[in-house]
């Protein structure tokens, strides 16, 4: 009976340790773009850039300083922290808003045909913009019907049996990630 408690606080007291080591240990320095920079200096060179066309292309709009080389700060930014893209939802929103009011008008959003087709699906608080409100509404909707598909009894209440037949194909429910549609 002594051993289980001594052995469990052994475990908790190496486990704690291990993870104040881990915490204390620097982040690894970010990788320089080895692929293109061929000669190992840390930037990219024209010549260097010249194997890949979409970079070349672009080389001198990207080379904010005219060094006639491409630091890590100059190459694009890709989504989801990688190099290029467009940097998520804010981003997006704040290259089309124009006047740097927060929101998108109608007019704003004739810069990009697709979102001009479907500005009045998204602007779902119907008040003739296009902004975080219209975001989080969207995002309430969306969780408010899943409640409701998976609240198969209809009691305002999901049993573990009710969520984990909701769950998404992640987690073994239905392909759809929405849960069945109750039988009538």
């Amino acid at each position: 009976m002594i051993r289980t408690p001594l052995l469990l606080a052994l475990l908790l007291g190496t486990s704690a340790t291990g993870i104040a080591l881990a915490a204390d240990t620097p982040a690894p320095p970010a990788p320089r773009p080895v692929k293109l920079d061929t000669n190992g200096d840390g930037v990219i060179d024209r010549s260097e850039a010249a194997a890949n066309p979409r970079l070349a292309a672009k080389f001198d709009e990207l080379d904010k300083n005219k060094d006639g080389k491409l630091s890590r700060d100059e190459l694009p930014r890709w989504k989801h922290g990688r190099r290029g893209g467009h940097g998520g939802p804010d981003a997006w929103m704040a290259k089309l808003d124009v006047n740097k009011d927060g929101r998108i008008s109608r007019e704003e959003a004739k810069a990009d045909p697709r979102l001009a087709a479907r500005f009045d699906q998204m602007d779902v608080n119907k008040d003739g913009y296009l902004d975080k409100a219209d975001r989080e509404l969207r995002m309430k909707h969306h969780r408010d019907a899943w409640f409701a598909a998976a609240d198969t009894n209809k009691d305002g209440q999901l049993s573990k049996a009710e969520f984990d037949a909701a769950k998404g194909p992640m987690h073994g429910g239905p392909r759809d990630g929405m849960p069945p549609k109750p039988q009538r």
